[in-house]
């Protein structure tokens, strides 16, 4: 042994290196090569299971910030549950068909239409798969373990065909079927959209009032001179107008204003409002009638003389705004639609795919862009002097989420799904699920409760075709037989058969139907809703694969996914099954810049995993999402990595420390029994043991940030600023095999070990490099279980005293720090201390049966009663007086405490008599050897 290791016993010069972004690499290398991830599955076969279904990210250009959020945080769950007695395999997935793929192959120059169908949806097949390929590199440098050679993809023929599967079982119960209503239309994708696929945006809109003459007043109103006065903030859609709806309950008043031929009707609640708006003077009320005695009035359209307009009675009319009078086109809103079909009202729809008026409008409009036409019917209700008044609306108003554009309201043909049919059922599968956060269960049930019918056609090619056929009178003809044979043709052959094929050739062979007397069929065009293609995954992977299990334990994904995954899902699954998809739902928040504002990479603010991982390593980025409330919004800065990282390295040089002080500690021989370790080494370890119970507790509630502020508040407050530092004076200066340092170290490794496994859920990297230093028969620290939390006889007396015995530390600590702010002392090690206690403190001490002196870190302790306290001590509040001073002696060079017997032993000069006793004994050969150069390390 050289020299200097008799002056610090057991200090052992300890390589851990950070290096992470390179270092990472090479240990994902190794778990790759050693099928770690299999190995791990081989070990949980017959436990109960745990499936943590992956929703599919978008197979579609870099991950985002989000993206590692979502990733890491399942990461967290599988392997905590893979290390926790649960069988828990990961298959990671991609949503790889839909509209952003085909709109990225047209800006790479791509002519969807001057390529067949087939070629076109194999240049979507391979792009899709290049994206899975890339993403799938960055998720795996996350550190997040799965079965990434395997994983679910939307476009196999697979899962393809258990989508259709699923969609038969819609058809079998009755909740497919083909109508003409309004939906979400997209004319800058020129396809329907469902809600999940639209955002809301404030926009400005031209509000319009204007009258329409009265034809037919029912008796009620005058023919010829009276109006009603209609409200709209969409006059591009006047040419498709086909009544006004009021409310039946709403007083309307009959008015006629100073100077003015005409009569009026608006709602008598707006009248003050209105006549302001419209500058009529001095108006004068003819009389007020209930809007259900001007039910089915007529009235003149203001552009076409052969078109009368019905007034209808309808919920949706409000006083918060307009006349109380709502202009009705029923092919341009959900609302105009049924209160149309209640008053078989003919559905004129105007407007083509791409947003251009049609002949249907009139020679004024045809060929116009729907928005430049809001002008046209302003100037032409103008010029009949129909106009009272308009003005810039601003309102929310719905826009397609990939192309950024606007909508609009277009009653086109279309399949859906009808909710309203199973929409009690999936309300009941909702109260089986538990949230977290809770008030998801709540917001899931409103978003069902208001849904309208799933539109679940596109009119797009790049997706999975619905598996409808026609006859020869026009008849749909979806029958188990037919879907079942498509299911297996794309099974065989992918659905890419659908478009290779005639009719014929995909229905059975001998397919007979009353709908074709003469053997003649044609097919669907259209293709399925996305939506429908990633809500199918419970039929597609859950059911299929064997490893998996239906329904999931959890599905786990941002909050924006109760309208969009979670949603079409549950409908799906309930569809199919009558349960949900899940038995727990985890929603996250978004991630936003460091200002609160969305990230984009127009506006420059985007932080991108990759950044971070290049400069400090996906460890800090791991670390991260541990330490943020992932419930709500989350800010993303690269200061929030910097302070992260100082954290990682608290973690890490703590964890070096603890093994570089037990490398010489077997634990098969060294490690003492509870019962024989000292006070102070026992109050660790059971504190050690309530953290294991409360971090298992929080990793199976899901509370990573909890998880997060425990554990970094053991390594600073327990350990660093404790237990570690009242350490070194035992593992440093007590005899190798002393009791004393086993006890320690046998509590020591004990943490080390345990606190391993805890962390490696978060920190899977930094673990696999700190196991190898362990005595562990695991080659793998994921190959490990978490370690169960112990209890012991005395635990609650022990506590009790320490707790106790803390609060007067804390006392001692404030006077140590006066003390060196009055330039008394400079380390603690230079006090003495006297310390004055009552009864009750005095108890807790001798209770203790510890070194006091030791834990308390100063030279020289003495105890007295609480009533010799001298005037100048330092009196707290709770029985304790202190008074500091600067202990009398020299600084031992070993062990560096200020004694009155340094140099008390001739052989050893810069020693105190302890170190001279421990040297003399341990190390005889080191007698009279010169120390001066040699000092030890604080």
């Amino acid at each position: 042994m050289r020299v200097k290791d008799t002056l610090n016993l057991g200090k052992t010069k300890f390589k851990m290196r950070g290096n992470l972004p390179v270092k990472e690499v090479e240990r994902q290398k190794a778990w790759e090569d050693n099928g770690v991830y299999q190995l791990r599955q081989k070990l949980n076969e017959g436990k109960p299971t745990f499936i943590l279904h992956d929703g599919p990210p978008y197979a579609n250009g870099d991950i985002h910030m989000g993206h590692a959020l979502n990733k890491i945080s399942k990461d967290f769950i599988v392997r905590y549950k893979s290390m926790n007695g649960f069988r828990a395999p990961y298959v990671p997935g991609w949503d790889t068909h839909g509209l952003p793929i085909e709109q990225k192959l047209t800006q790479q120059g791509y002519d969807r239409k001057k390529m067949s169908t087939t070629e076109f949806r194999e240049l979507c097949r391979k792009y899709a798969l290049e994206q899975v390929d890339r993403q799938r590199e960055e998720f795996k440098r996350l550190g997040v373990a799965g079965d990434w050679d395997n994983p679910y993809l939307t476009l196999k023929p697979e899962f393809e065909a258990q989508e259709v599967r699923t969609f038969g079982a819609f058809a079998k119960r009755g909740l497919i079927f083909r109508g003409k209503k309004p939906v979400f239309w997209s004319w800058s994708s020129e396809s329907a959209m469902a809600e999940a696929e639209v955002e809301y945006h404030d926009v400005t809109s031209p509000s319009a009032f204007y009258g329409e003459q009265v034809v037919d007043g029912k008796g009620v109103l005058e023919n010829g001179t009276t109006y009603l006065v209609v409200w709209t903030t969409t006059p591009w859609t006047i040419p498709a107008s086909e009544g006004i709806t009021l409310d039946a309950t709403f007083d309307y008043s009959v008015v006629q204003p100073e100077g003015e031929d005409r009569k009026f009707v608006v709602a008598t609640e707006l009248l003050d409002d209105c006549a302001e708006k419209f500058g009529w003077k001095n108006v004068k009320t003819l009389k007020v009638v209930k809007g259900q005695e001007l039910d089915r009035v007529l009235c003149q359209h203001p552009f076409y003389e052969d078109r009368k307009l019905v007034t209808m009675m309808g919920d949706f009319v409000t006083t918060d705004a307009g006349t109380g009078l709502v202009h009705t086109a029923p092919g341009f809103g959900e609302d105009d639609f049924y209160v149309g079909q209640k008053y078989d009202l003919p559905i004129l729809v105007p407007v083509d795919d791409k947003g251009y008026m049609t002949a249907e409008a009139g020679p004024d409009f045809e060929g116009v862009f729907y928005d430049d036409a809001n002008q046209i019917s302003l100037d032409k209700l103008k010029d009949a002097g129909l106009l009272l008044d308009y003005m810039p609306y601003e309102h929310s108003y719905p826009f397609d989420w990939r192309t950024k554009k606007p909508v609009i309201f277009r009653a086109t043909p279309q399949w859906f799904a009808s909710v309203d049919k199973i929409r009690d059922e999936i309300l009941d599968a909702i109260q089986d699920v538990e949230f977290f956060p809770d008030w998801g269960k709540k917001r899931l049930s409103n978003m069902i409760r208001d849904r309208g019918d799933w539109v679940i056609s596109r009119q797009r090619v790049w997706g999975v075709p619905l598996p409808i056929f026609y006859g020869e009178d026009g008849e749909a003809i979806i029958t188990e037989e037919t879907i079942e044979h498509v299911a297996q043709l794309f099974e065989k052959y992918g659905s890419n058969v659908w478009f290779d094929r005639d009719a014929k050739n995909l229905l059975p062979d001998g397919f007979r139907s009353e709908h074709s007397p003469n053997g003649k069929f044609t097919k669907e065009t259209d293709i399925m809703d996305v939506w429908f293609d990633s809500g199918s995954s419970h039929q597609g992977v859950l059911e299929t694969r064997p490893e998996l299990s239906y329904p999931a334990d959890m599905y786990l994904e941002g909050s924006d996914q109760y309208r969009g995954w979670f949603n079409s899902s549950l409908i799906t699954s309930v569809a199919v099954s009558g349960k949900a998809p899940y038995k727990q739902v985890l929603s996250q928040g978004f991630t936003l810049d460091g200002q609160g504002h969305k990230m984009s990479k127009s506006l420059g603010n985007t932080i991108a995993p990759a950044e971070v991982i290049k400069q400090m390593g996906a460890e800090i980025v791991r670390l991260w999402v541990s330490s943020v409330d992932s419930s709500a919004d989350v800010r993303v800065s690269m200061e929030a990595f910097t302070k992260t990282s100082d954290a990682y390295k608290k973690i890490r040089n703590t964890v070096r420390y603890m093994l570089a002080n037990t490398s010489d500690f077997d634990p098969k021989t060294n490690a003492l029994a509870y019962d024989d370790l000292e006070p102070a080494d026992q109050y660790m370890l059971i504190k050690y043991n309530h953290l294991v119970a409360d971090l298992k507790a929080k990793y199976d509630s899901y509370d990573f940030l909890d998880i997060y502020k425990q554990i970094m508040n053991f390594f600073i407050s327990e350990l660093s600023a404790f237990y570690l530092d009242f350490a070194k004076d035992i593992l440093y200066i007590d005899p190798e095999d002393s009791h004393t340092r086993r006890s320690m170290q046998t509590v020591l490794y004990e943490m080390t070990v345990g606190l391993t496994k805890l962390l490696t859920p978060i920190l899977p990297h930094t673990t696999e490099e700190i196991w190898p230093f362990l005595k562990e028969p695991e080659d793998y620290v994921q190959l490990a279980e978490m370690p169960t939390p112990q209890h012991f006889d005395n635990e609650d007396a022990v506590l009790k005293t320490w707790e106790g015995f803390m609060e007067l530390r804390s006392d001692v600590l404030k006077a140590l720090e006066e003390a060196r702010d009055a330039k008394l002392i400079g380390k603690s090690l230079e006090a003495r201390l006297d310390l004055y206690v009552d009864d009750r403190n005095k108890a807790i001490i001798d209770a203790l049966g510890a070194d006091v002196r030791q834990v308390l870190m100063v030279s020289d302790l003495e105890v007295h009663a609480i009533a010799d306290a001298p005037a100048d001590a330092e009196n707290f509040d709770d029985g304790v007086a202190t008074k500091v001073s600067h202990a009398a002696g020299e600084v031992c060079d070993r062990c560096r405490m200020t004694t009155q017997d340094v140099g008390v032993d001739p052989d050893y000069p810069h020693f105190c008599a302890r170190c001279a006793k421990i040297v003399r004994e341990n190390f005889p050969e080191t007698k009279g050897v010169e120390f001066d150069d040699f000092k030890a390390e604080d």
